[in-house]
């Protein structure tokens, strides 16, 4: 198993590269080997430099995945600056909160738009590609909300459930295409998504309270769970939501 691993000679696009989560899955990837395609609507320099550091390949891609637009230019950017798509990381996402009796439909679309979307578009993009040469990994990123209702996020609840029940239909269609389509639902993680809530000192103590960790999880642990995702070892899951989230599941 010591090599199953290994990412060496892989290609990554990794969406909202450029901080938390996805910086964090991105330097993860690049660690097991693998040369990285970071994708943001702010370039990902700080990104590409750590990548570029451990002696992997590393570019930006710029791009605004409020819309599909950019989803076909996205992957033939890696193509061309990296040689191919092996894995991608459907991880650029928005949040916007407010009571559901006063949810804008200016709020619904925004993040629709970019969280379920343009993750469904990019991958099919993607798989295109996979699906031509024989195998590929697609990871989405999904959320404690694919599982649980949440407040104040409608938009956000409705889309992290939609991933979910995506990565089950793509798993379905391409799994015999050579392709695994897995998801990672991260607990809460301090990035900038969720500075709000860590800045509510109410909330704040609420959700400690109830994680086992007794800790926000830190966006370097979920790299473990996207490098198994990506690599061989994990050849035969299909259709998973892999939940990294300190117990909050258990409680």
């Amino acid at each position: 198993m010591g090599n199953a691993f290994d990412l060496s000679g892989k290609v990554a696009i990794v969406t909202g590269a450029n901080t938390g989560i996805g910086q964090g899955i991105a330097i993860a990837l690049a660690e097991a080997g693998a040369d990285i395609a970071a994708v943001g609507r702010s370039t990902a320099d700080e990104t590409v430099e750590r990548v570029r550091a451990m002696g992997r390949r590393a570019i930006n891609i710029s791009a605004d995945l409020a819309t599909i637009e950019p989803v076909g230019r996205i992957v033939e950017e890696s193509v061309a600056g990296l040689g191919g798509v092996h894995i991608l990381v459907n991880n650029a996402g928005i949040i916007r909160r407010a009571d559901s009796i006063d949810f804008t439909e200016a709020d619904w679309d925004a993040v629709i738009d970019t969280n379920l979307k343009s993750a469904f578009f990019l991958a099919q993009a993607a798989a295109r590609r996979m699906i031509a040469q024989g195998h590929g990994k697609i990871i989405n990123i999904a959320s404690m909300l694919s599982f649980q209702g949440g407040i104040r996020v409608p938009s956000y609840t409705a889309s992290k459930s939609g991933i979910a029940g995506l990565t089950k239909l793509m798993a379905n269609e391409w799994a015999a295409k050579g392709i695994n389509v897995n998801a990672i639902a991260p607990g809460y993680i301090a990035t900038n998504n969720t500075e709000a809530l860590r800045d509510d000192e109410k909330r704040n103590a609420e959700i400690l309270g109830r994680i086992p960790a007794a800790r926000w999880g830190d966006p370097a642990d979920l790299g473990g769970a996207a490098v198994f995702l990506s690599s061989s070892a994990a050849n035969y899951v299909h259709g998973h939501i892999l939940a990294v989230d300190g117990g909050w599941l258990a409680r």
